[in-house]
């Protein structure tokens, strides 16, 4: 007789993996948003004396400040596929407990680390090689935990995706809202970039306390309960058929490698769909939405604000609330074709950012002059992005059967960072074609 589940009392679980999705996403975004706080220690004296001695001279950047998106960028997703992929394969031999929490606690060292290293003078490129091994091990372990989380979340009802995602939402909206917090204050940019590292210390901190709440509540416990009797009925009724008597742990991985291929088989459309998805905003944002220059107020106060309010604050909420959306709303349904169209639809929108004001450009002509109708596209954008990818994401797990749910779960998060690396790949060539 099937036993029902208890009921998740104060929705303890659904804020707690809320929680740990901000988790995952903060640090990188802190790293992302506090980029002018890097490239302004990568500046090379010489060049700024120079420039100040030419009243009509442009802004003369030294090699280190040049490339330091481009090579943040890919020691971010590079790592975050590599890990997502081992730990995709991987996930059964590390228990979730060490992959969480000293996934947490190794992004809370490398961030107190980036607090110090502000009051630290450092020479540009000690400065740049630093800031890249920081970037390369927090992704990394951010691999290690998304992934992780999303496998957890697999156990349970197919709601309880949506906070993860929604969480990872917010990660991008909070560090937005800080950037332009610090622009307005008008303080100094190291104090500011100061802040921001000590506020991801300290959500992650709150994170790693969330996280040894998760056990002791009884919702999460009843599912937990239910996977391991699951995969102990399952070990013993392989050992109960393997009659062979050969190598015993040889016949296991090849069976646990066949597993892993039908899982795959089940959710592969939804897979690449949110790999897709990824891929497209990736490849568009910020790379080219983030040289978008305002045509309504340049030279004046919205010049300065364009940019961090309608590029990443407006993306980062408006992916935020259509990541929130499927808490109340899943439409499409799992198995509904509209679904991937509605996400191969998504490709008109690379060409249209690239036909605004995005400067300097080389090849197309700007079409779209007025700010307005940037601010629409973002929003659009931004929705169809946390709406599309969250609804994939949460109907993954519940494609496969109970005890395959958290390796479906792996393999999806699999798939959302293969679709962010791609992306990353994909914005060299689109920013290269304006």
């Amino acid at each position: 007789m099937a036993v029902s589940s208890p009921r998740d009392k104060y929705r303890g679980v659904w804020l707690i993996f809320f929680m740990l999705g901000l988790g995952t996403l903060l640090p990188w975004n802190f790293f992302m948003t506090a980029t002018m706080y890097f490239t302004s220690r990568l500046k090379d004296s010489s060049l700024v004396r120079s420039s100040a001695n030419e009243t009509e001279a442009g802004e003369q950047r030294s090699v280190l400040e040049a490339k330091f998106n481009n090579v943040m960028t890919l020691c971010a997703m590079l790592p975050l596929l590599i890990c997502t992929c081992l730990t995709s394969f991987l996930h059964s031999l590390v228990s979730q407990k060490l992959r969480v929490m000293g996934s947490l606690l190794i992004i809370m060292i490398v961030f107190m680390l980036t607090a110090v290293l502000v009051k630290v003078p450092l020479e540009p490129l000690p400065f740049f090689s630093v800031t890249m091994v920081k970037i390369v091990i927090i992704n990394s372990f951010g691999a290690v935990l998304q992934g992780s989380l999303f496998g957890m979340a697999g156990l349970l009802p197919a709601s309880y995706t949506t906070p993860i995602m929604s969480g990872q939402g917010l990660a991008g909206t909070f560090a937005a809202f800080a950037m332009i917090c610090a622009i307005a204050s008008g303080s100094e940019m190291q104090d500011a970039a100061f802040g921001y590292f000590i506020t991801a210390c300290v959500v992650i901190f709150l994170s790693i306390m969330c996280y040894v709440m998760l056990p002791k509540l009884e919702f999460f416990q009843f599912y937990q309960e239910r996977q391991n009797k699951q995969r102990s009925e399952e070990e013993n009724s392989f050992k109960l058929t393997d009659k062979a008597g050969g190598d015993e742990a040889g016949e296991q991985n090849e069976h646990q490698n066949v597993s892993m291929m039908k899982i795959f088989k089940k959710v592969w459309l939804l897979a690449l769909s949110v790999c897709f998805t990824f891929t497209v905003t990736i490849g568009t944002f910020p790379a080219i939405t983030a040289d978008t220059k305002s045509t309504v107020a340049a030279g004046g106060s919205w010049d300065r604000y364009f940019v961090p309010v309608s590029c990443f604050l407006l993306f980062n909420l408006c992916d935020w609330g259509g990541r929130s959306l499927t808490a109340v709303c899943m439409w499409p349904g799992k198995d509904s074709r509209l679904l991937p169209l509605a996400i191969v639809a998504r490709l008109v929108f690379p060409p249209l950012f690239m036909l605004c004001n995005v400067q300097p450009r080389l090849n197309l002509p700007v079409f779209f002059h007025h700010d307005a109708v940037f601010i629409v596209l973002m929003v659009l954008f931004a929705f169809s992005n946390g709406y599309l990818a969250s609804l994939c994401m949460c109907f993954g797990p519940k494609k496969v059967l109970p005890h395959e749910a958290e390796s479906a779960g792996v393999i999806m998060a699999f798939f959302l960072s293969l679709g962010l690396a791609l992306g990353a790949g994909l914005s060299f060539l689109l920013r290269a074609l304006v």
